[in-house]
Formats: structure tokens, sequence, C-alpha cells
């Protein structure tokens, strides 16, 4: 029951700030949960929502990344972006910041899926900052890998002047 009570809050969140993005997940969580509880209280065979809902936990962080990845890799398909847009992001300050930028979140990433599996106590913690950041900031829900990462970093700063 807390679970219902915690998705529908995050879901009032999402309606009262119109937050699209946050109403459709939040319902398609809530369909998955309202089927697993009917298949677990009238114990239905067959039928293994638990399983949809322990595969989307595992994998969904790499479906969305493949989602965004073919999202950017359409515009080289289109002919809208070419090599001579890859040689010029060398030739600039910017192209250069936009390369590292994309290497440290990458790395960045990395720790932070690493320490969302050791410390799953964080994750809640971070789906509550991107749904605030989300809402209330109009940011863009790629936030908890990288801000695992972040946290990541953080924690080992913090480690190094406070050892034990």
């Amino acid at each position: 029951m807390e679970s219902f009570i915690f998705l529908g809050l995050i879901w009032l969140v999402g309606r009262v700030t119109h937050n699209k993005s946050i109403i459709y997940a939040t319902n398609f969580v809530l369909i998955l949960k309202c089927l697993f509880s009917i298949t677990e209280i009238y114990k239905i065979k067959g039928i293994n929502i638990e399983n949809l809902m322990t595969r989307f936990r595992e994998n969904g962080i790499n479906w969305g990344v493949l989602v965004i990845t073919i999202a950017i890799l359409i515009p080289i398909a289109t002919g809208e972006i070419g090599f001579s847009h890859l040689l010029n992001a060398f030739r600039s300050p910017v192209g250069w910041v936009a390369i590292i930028s994309g290497i440290t979140v990458s790395i960045l990433s990395s720790k932070g899926v690493v320490l969302l599996s050791g410390q799953p106590e964080i994750t809640v913690a971070l789906v509550i900052g991107t749904i605030v950041g989300v809402v209330f900031f109009k940011g863009i829900a790629a936030g908890p890998v990288i801000a695992s990462g972040i946290t990541f970093c953080i924690l080992k700063i913090i480690e190094l002047f406070f050892k034990k």
C-alpha cells in the first residue's frame, strides 16, 4: 500500500506541475503495480508482471540510453550532420568542451551505476532530486545516472578529507 501512496504522490506532483513525463511514467508504473497486485491476489498463473518490472528496473536505463542514442544518430542518417560537422567539432573550443564533457559524463555515469547497485538507498534520494529538478526547475529526467556519478565523486572527495 505504501508504494501506491508514494507513486500517487509523485503522480500528483506531475499533475499539479503539468509534467507529462512524470505523469506518463508514473501511470505506466502504477498500471504494472496494479497488474502485479491482481496476479498475486488471484494467484493468476502464466502472467509474470514481477519479471517485467524487474526487467525494467535492471534494463530501463540502458533502454533509455538506447532511445536517446537513436535520436542523436537520426540526423546522421538523414544527412543533416556529416563529416564536416565532426571535423568542425575538433576545430573549435566549444567542440572540445563538448567532447571533454561527453567523456566526463560517460565516466561519471559508469561510476554512478556502480554506486546505485551497491547502495540502493541512494536511489530514493536521486529519484526525489530528479523529480524536484524536472518539476520545479524544468529539468529533464536524464539525471539519475549522472547524478549518481556526481554523488560518487563527492563521496570520494569527502572520504579523502574525512578518512577514518
